[in-house]
């Protein structure tokens, strides 16, 4: 029988536990459920079907949501600590993307997602990146800090209530997840992974998504 280090052991032990604690760890509080309840996002079947031809290439991992899901009551802090929710972009289409500092993946393509925000941000499309670092939100402030993020807007939700929301309507199961959202704040497609979002095809489908009614 092959035996394995302790050492080795120990970290898989270490791994697992963290991967049990992302996803227990949460409020209670479902706001996704309070959010479907009151609006509906029918209308935005058609736009997600439309979508389809633009998921290709660097981004072949997305999927689009075939009951597209009202995500405007998603909350988290902005970078003073004031209060905001995914609602405040409605008229507008959204990256959403949830990273944490401890989730290698996440940090690697914060850069592509600062040049798609650099090149494409504006009236009609802003990323909007979301920290869910436990906690307070120092060590992911220092990240932005640290590889010189400016584009990129900072927001921080402590306690990974939006990961476990997520998780539950079995569109979250690893770190990082993004959603694409459309303009009435329903998200239409979601990936979890990174992806290359500075590429000629995450270009092409922002401006797909855009140029949805």
């Amino acid at each position: 029988m092959r035996k394995f280090p302790l050492a080795l052991i120990l970290l898989a032990i270490v791994a697992i536990g963290i991967g049990i604690y992302v996803i227990s760890t949460g409020s209670g509080n479902d706001p996704l459920t309070t959010a479907s309840g009151e609006t509906s996002c029918k209308d935005s079947v058609a736009g997600a079907k439309a979508l389809d031809p633009a998921i290709k290439g660097d981004l072949a991992a997305m999927r689009i949501v075939d009951d597209p899901l009202d995500v405007s009551a998603l909350a988290f802090a902005d970078k003073d600590g004031k209060p905001a929710t995914l609602g405040d972009w409605k008229g507008r289409v959204v990256l959403f993307n949830l990273w944490a500092t401890w989730c290698a993946p996440c940090r690697a393509e914060m850069p592509a997602l600062e040049a798609l925000e650099s090149g494409e941000g504006g009236e009609d499309f802003q990323v909007v990146p979301v920290s869910v670092d436990l906690g307070e939100p120092d060590k992911p402030k220092n990240f932005y800090s640290e590889i010189n993020l400016t584009a990129l807007p900072f927001y921080h939700e402590g306690e990974l209530a939006i990961f476990n929301s997520l998780k539950k309507q079995g569109m979250a199961f690893g770190m990082p997840v993004t959603l694409l959202v459309d303009r009435s704040s329903c998200a239409i497609a979601v990936l979890n992974g990174p992806a290359e979002w500075a590429s000629a095809d995450a270009v092409n489908l922002i401006k797909t998504a855009i140029a949805l009614e």
